[in-house]
């Protein structure tokens, strides 16, 4: 009998042998392995989150109104666009629509069974795709970080149930054309999902939503994770497609993805908050600058900004070997880059997100002013 299948290792599990090299330093291990903000969100989405009185009833799985018209509000401050909130609907954050929009839309195409997703990205692309059953395809990145369609063949553009972009990247930071990648996804009669949950951290332009290229066959998603500090809370939002939104809507109220009512109305009050994301890309910029000047004096490799995001991504030779000797003498943890696509094991992966006297601890270690 042949077996079903079986999860692999979650990345970051597989780096819990270098945790102990951390602990025996002063002050303990320095995780930047994980993107995890940690820095306080605003108080008065802490504010929200407990005095909503809305954590009795079931929540509306599409979103409340407020944190609808809230969405609505922020992409047309944002982006300079109209959208209707019957085109906006809630998700428990980014990753699980990223995981699971595949299944809904394989029993919506049968007849197709492709994910087209960034060759160089974060794991849980590929992994919808497998949960889903479908031939997880990835795309080239050309030489400046976006997707390569030209090196999508006619087959898997025909097969394909979805072409998946990410920018800012995660891992490289980089700004993808979001222009071309919505008129070849026309072109081919591909839905084009964006994912764009470090958009409010771009660093040499303006934020960008592919929404600004049309609604057709397009749909952007996007998170409080990051640009409120609300990762435990879990709340996001996509945005597009009449009716590919529609679609979606209807079916994950059978599934039962409800983001809790507290949640929602935290993430409106935060949706508001445009003040507060300017001081936290500060924070973030800062902290890019500080960590690339000391990574790059200890390591001797070249260490550049990102165009977007607040991760460092850059060639170590060796990504494990880098990783494992950051841990030992600067109590530090990082991601290797073979985390993010195949062909990376030269990479490094850094997400800055802890605060700056934890930063200023790993210079010490290393001995860098």
């Amino acid at each position: 009998m042949s077996k079903g299948f079986i999860p692999p290792p979650y990345p970051y599990e597989r780096l819990d042998k270098f945790k102990p090299l951390g602990q025996l330093h002063e002050g303990g291990l320095v995780d930047l392995s994980i993107g995890t903000p940690c820095d306080p969100p605003a108080p008065a989405v802490i504010a929200a989150l407990s005095t909503s009185n809305s954590e009795r009833g079931y929540p509306p799985s599409i979103g409340t109104d407020e944190l609808r018209n809230a969405a609505q509000a922020w992409i047309q401050r944002k982006f300079e666009i109209s959208i209707n909130t019957a085109q906006i609907a809630a998700c428990i954050g980014s990753k699980e629509f990223v995981a699971t929009t595949p299944q809904w839309l394989k029993l919506r195409s049968p007849d197709r069974d492709t994910v087209l997703y960034p060759a160089v990205s974060y794991p849980t692309y590929e992994m919808g795709a497998i949960l889903a059953g479908c031939r997880a395809v990835p795309v080239p990145m050309t030489p400046t970080g976006g997707l390569d369609t030209s090196a999508i063949s006619s087959a898997d553009a025909k097969r394909a149930l979805m072409l998946w972009s990410n920018s800012p990247s995660n891992p490289t930071g980089a700004l993808d054309n979001l222009s071309a990648l919505a008129s070849w996804g026309r072109a081919n009669s591909v839905p084009v999902f964006s994912d764009e949950c470090y958009v409010e951290f771009t660093w040499n332009r303006a934020p960008e939503s592919i929404l600004q290229h049309g609604l057709d066959g397009v749909v952007a998603l996007h998170s409080l994770s990051k640009r409120s500090n609300l990762a435990g809370v879990r709340v996001g939002f996509y945005a597009g497609d009449s009716e590919l939104v529609n679609y979606l809507k209807e079916v994950r109220k059978h599934v039962g993805m409800l983001v809790p009512g507290p949640a929602q109305a935290a993430a409106a009050v935060a949706l508001g908050d445009d003040q507060y994301v300017l001081v936290q890309r500060d924070r973030y910029k800062h902290r890019l600058e500080r960590l690339a000047n000391v990574l790059a004096k200890w390591s001797g490799y070249n260490i550049e900004m990102p165009a977007g995001g607040f991760y460092l991504w850059f060639d170590a030779q060796d990504g494990w070997a880098f990783t494992e000797q950051l841990a030992r003498e600067g109590g530090a943890l990082v991601s290797p880059g073979d985390f993010y696509g195949s062909g990376r094991a030269n990479n490094v992966r850094v997400a800055v997100v802890q605060p700056d006297d934890k930063i200023e601890l790993v210079a010490k270690r290393l001995g860098v002013n």
